[in-house]
């Protein structure tokens, strides 16, 4: 039997479960490109706001680690500037999630073995895997390009391609430290540092050079997506060094893969604790999610001393430019320019936690799913207590990682560190909202659970892309952010904190009645 019997119908299997998932990242991924141009439009429509940006893209390094280097001033070239490197950590992000569910996750789960039962090939899952992360990017590339067909067909194609190559980059990353661990968890965790890493590479090569010259910024993968230069006499060689990543990388995979029994890794997991260091749900619970909480605390600690640091910067990025202000006073409301940046980039924050606090809460699902919960509900376990245990991971962790964003604020910017630690905790209530959606798909209808990543993409959408196409009031309000006091420089208003959090217990209190009374697994 051939080593890839099967991958057509296992292909098929993958994409219809990946049905609604995908299509939203590649929706969020290739909304988030093409809204730009008018945008930009809007913001940098004069030579001289043009020239202005270009002078201090140069003369501040701090800015260029952020968001990368410019290498033409048209609309295409802006576009590709502003939310290149974002739009590649997105497409990254969606390779690494599908590689790893269909490869790992399958195994670990369970379903591969039996699958593996039937006439299908040794390799062929990984294959099928890959091929759907290739769809995945070649539907956003084509998607990219003929949105941005229109600032220039070599730019849009350029630009399309570099973002479909990086996902696939880290894509097949994914199926490397798929075959080299033995949980899913873990190789998500792996593949998600290696992005991380590359994202650090790129950044401190960009700090380093005014054109991504340096060696640091040729080392990343995002290195590559910058030097492409899309709409700025595009070096079309440069995907020549996707491709051969791509291939090595694959090659590996391929190699590993057809070296170890089914659901084993060459790193096995080591075994657990001794008896008495796991005595409860809430210890077991925490040792399941303590990897998640550690990286997104030291994620946003990171982040926070980043932000801090171009506080003192802002005022003059955006100078003279009415636009840019008026953007970041709508996202941070009607204070002083350095006000209204901080309560921009910590709302910014707020929208990314709503991510951690739905993989936590679907933790839940995940640990239904594989067949573990019902092994731990069948001992003097209640349903509730087993619940309880990943919920305060869950709800308290956000507000740990908003603290220590906080916290990352005090360091790099150094003043008003009171108002900002309010300002971050702040929104929480918002936050748990969006967690609370995710207890009542899971505890309602577990099928839909995965729904809430939509819910808190969406957030994520309106929250970052809303303000900058002047959004109508009424839409910014279908998000629970929208509602929150600008903080700091604004007045606190406690009457919408108060409500949202409200919801949130509502919400997370009827998820959990109806967790009481289906059938476990669903």
């Amino acid at each position: 039997m051939s080593t890839l019997a099967g991958t057509g119908t296992l292909l098929r299997f993958a994409l219809r479960r990946d049905r609604v998932t995908t299509p939203v990242w590649i929706a969020v991924t290739a909304l988030m490109v093409l809204s730009m141009p008018d945008t930009l439009k809007s913001l940098y429509g004069t030579d001289a706001e043009r020239t202005d940006l270009v002078r201090q893209l140069q003369t501040n390094a701090a800015y260029r680690a952020l968001i990368g280097p410019l290498h033409d001033t048209s609309l295409g070239g802006l576009t590709a500037w502003r939310v290149g490197v974002y739009a590649g950590l997105l497409a990254a992000v969606t390779g690494l999630l599908v590689v790893v569910r269909h490869t790992r996750d399958e195994e670990e789960t369970g379903r591969a073995e039996l699958v593996a039962s039937g006439a299908v090939g040794r390799r062929a899952a990984l294959t099928a895997a890959l091929l759907a992360a290739a769809a995945a990017n070649a539907v956003l590339a084509l998607v990219v390009t003929a949105g941005l067909a229109g600032q220039g067909t070599a730019g849009a194609l350029a630009l399309g391609l570099g973002l479909g190559a990086t996902g696939m980059v880290f894509a097949t990353t994914a199926a490397v430290v798929a075959q080299l661990t033995e949980s899913a968890r873990l190789a998500r965790g792996l593949t998600s540092a290696v992005l991380g890493a590359a994202f650090v590479l790129r950044a401190a090569g960009d700090s380093a050079s005014r054109d991504g010259s340096s060696p640091w910024t040729w080392l990343s993968p995002l290195g590559w997506l910058e030097n492409l230069r899309p709409f700025a006499a595009e070096r079309w060689w440069v995907l020549l060094l996707f491709a051969a990543a791509v291939l090595l990388q694959a090659t590996a995979a391929y190699v590993l893969a057809g070296r170890r029994d089914l659901g084993m890794s060459f790193f096995p997991a080591r075994p657990g604790p001794a008896a008495g260091r796991l005595g409860s749900a809430a210890g077991l619970a925490w040792r399941l999610q303590r990897g998640g909480v550690l990286g997104w605390s030291l994620g946003f600690f990171l982040a926070g001393v980043v932000y801090g640091g171009l506080t003192d910067g802002a005022a003059g990025l955006v100078g003279d430019n009415t636009g840019a202000r008026e953007i970041f006073q709508r996202m941070g409301g009607q204070s002083g320019l350095t006000d209204a940046f901080l309560a921009s980039m910590v709302g910014m924050l707020g929208l990314v936690a709503a991510l951690y606090v739905v993989a936590s809460v679907l933790r839940l699902d995940g640990e239904e799913t594989s067949g573990r919960a019902e092994l731990l509900l069948a001992g003097p376990v209640s349903r509730l207590r087993w619940a309880a245990g990943h919920l305060t991971i869950a709800f308290g962790g956000a507000a740990l990682i908003m603290l220590l964003a906080g916290a990352g604020f005090a360091v790099g910017y150094g003043r008003q560190v009171a108002p900002i630690l309010g300002a971050c905790l702040v929104q929480l209530p918002a936050i748990w909202v969006i967690g609370g959606v995710a207890v009542l798909l899971y505890g309602l209808a577990p099928r839909l659970a995965p729904a809430a990543w939509g819910v808190a993409v969406a957030a994520l959408l309106i929250g970052w892309v809303g303000p900058a196409l002047n959004a109508p009031r009424l839409v910014l309000d279908l998000s629970p952010f929208g509602h929150l006091p600008k903080l700091p420089g604004g007045g606190m208003e406690w009457g919408p904190v108060l409500t949202l959090t409200g919801l949130a217990v509502v919400l997370a209190g009827a998820g959990l009645a109806g967790l009481r009374r289906r059938d476990v697994p669903a």
